[in-house]
């Protein structure tokens, strides 16, 4: 008898169906891979856009069509519920969720143009908790040109943006980030035409506006004391850098507030990681290498290392975890993504960046169940993640994997290799094997573990045959690929 229920039935557990096939009744569509999958419903895109980004594209898809996709889903998600969507932008930028912050601006600067009048006024209410540095005000108001003009609306968001921060805070922010993406201060603020509170406000507007110096104000403001000693440095070109260093601890300047030619001096850097931001610590740990400053054995180094242990200030920096993971990588490597500069790893800082990747994740809790991982190291798990160059799938996938083994005591790992199944793509053949993969074991050391392997069709199915072939007991299955499950003679959903 010719059993005909296997490919054509009401109940999925009857059916074997290709993967390069929908199953009959389903709403499956086809991927980027030429495989068939569920497409994600319109608020699931959003997320996954305001987390992944589009920079870079995939190993399947161009840019610029993975942006025209993603765009069409948050423009459906505005015209759906607009303020619930400023409500979702809001959340996932606020929370460090995402790698990168571009994707929400990109988002509100849409919102903001493209809603209706309570979602447009969400949207620009909503600026400052999106937009929390000069930069991504710079990058709206690049990516808001593309929806609307320079209405009120804007310019009262715009100014709103200037007047609320408080007076360091905001000569901070003037100083910190004066131009980015062919915007400046000086261009927004003309705009904005923001009413200053304040005479210490007023002289900060003045000053950022005429491109003069500061008027003379009988004040001892905070504010107006950094300003004058990040000008006091630029005017005076022959500054010693010691004397620098004594500015840069007593005003407590940034990087970008000191002229060039002074960064060039390890007592300088020595001042600036004294009270450097989270982010730019992360940032410029080469930096501080190449000059001296952190040495094996120094107190820089045992400095940092304390900085990246704290796990509260990574989370209140909004550190993302991949962020961390792709400083590690870089770090260790001694040499820029792109070959710009070289330098000798300190072990102790490679050690510490290694456990403030665990740390950036927060209090994970565990889900007590037999989980059984399975990850992609297939040729396309070569391509970079979405926006960050020099970090690839299959690291990040390592990476996500020792997270689990922390946390997850009963847990068993493979990977998709080369093997027994036969794959629909010619020269291919799927397989799945164990991964010895310790909670112990260092990042580099799952890296390698995983890079040596040959790669074979990725079938997300396997892992539910091996476990029924096999007998394993089995309560969840979590697979790491690039999303795009396209060899197999049955689809995950069968197996």
């Amino acid at each position: 008898m010719m059993d005909f229920t296997r490919y054509v039935a009401t109940r999925l557990r009857a059916l074997v169906t290709p993967q390069s096939e929908p199953i009959p009744g389903s709403a499956q569509v086809p991927n980027s891979a030429g495989g068939f999958a569920w497409a994600l419903d319109k608020w699931s895109r959003l997320d996954r856009f305001l987390v992944l980004g589009t920079e870079g594209g995939t190993y399947y898809i161009g840019e610029r069509e993975l942006t025209v996709q993603n765009a069409g889903a948050v423009a459906e998600c505005i015209a759906e519920d607009g303020v619930r969507a400023v409500r979702r932008i809001v959340e996932v930028s606020a929370s460090g969720r995402a790698p990168k912050n571009d994707p929400a601006l990109f988002a509100l600067a849409m919102a903001a143009g493209m809603g209706d009048a309570a979602t447009r006024a969400a949207a620009l209410e909503a600026l400052p908790q999106v937009a929390r540095t000069g930069t991504h005000l710079f990058h709206w108001l690049q990516y808001v040109r593309a929806f609307r003009g320079w209405g009120r609306g804007v310019r009262r968001a715009v100014g709103a943006w200037y007047t609320a921060r408080p007076e360091r805070e905001l000569a901070y922010q003037l100083l910190k980030y004066p131009q980015r993406d062919g915007w400046s201060h000086r261009d927004a603020l003309r705009l904005a035409h923001p009413v200053p509170r304040g005479e210490v406000q007023k002289t900060l507007f003045a000053r950022t506006v005429q491109r003069g110096s500061l008027a003379e104000l009988d004040t001892d403001s905070p504010a107006l004391a950094l300003v004058r000693a990040a000008d006091a440095l630029h005017a005076d070109p022959g500054v010693s850098p010691a004397r620098a260093a004594a500015m840069v601890r007593e005003a407590r300047l940034t990087r970008e507030m000191l002229p060039t030619p002074l960064l060039k001096h390890p007592e300088v850097w020595e001042a600036l990681l004294e009270e450097m931001p989270f982010t730019a610590l992360v940032r410029n740990l080469a930096t501080l290498t190449r000059v001296g400053v952190l040495a094996p054995g120094s107190d820089a180094a045992d400095a940092v290392a304390a900085r990246l242990a704290d796990g509260d200030a990574l989370r209140r920096a909004r550190v993302h975890p991949v962020q961390i993971l792709s400083a590690l990588r870089t770090y260790a490597r001694g040499r820029g993504v792109r070959g710009r500069g070289a330098w000798t790893p300190v072990a102790r800082v490679v050690d510490a960046l290694d456990a403030a990747f665990y740390l950036a994740f927060g209090a994970v809790e565990p889900a007590g169940r037999r989980v059984m991982l399975a990850l992609d190291v297939s040729g396309s798990m070569m391509a970079n993640v979405l926006g960050l160059e020099g970090l690839s799938c299959r690291e990040a996938s390592a990476a996500m994997a020792l997270v689990t083994a922390a946390t997850e005591p009963r847990h068993f790992f493979t990977a998709f290799t080369a093997g027994r199944y036969r794959s629909m793509h010619r020269g291919f053949s799927s397989g799945l094997t164990p991964l010895s993969i310790s909670p112990r074991q260092r990042l580099d050391d799952a890296v390698r573990q995983v890079e040596s392997l040959p790669f074979g069709g990725t079938d997300c199915a396997l892992p539910m045959l091996e476990a029924m072939n096999n007998g394993w007991m089995v309560d969840l299955f979590v697979v790491y690929t690039d999303n795009e499950t396209w060899a197999g003679d049955v689809h995950p959903a069968q197996a």
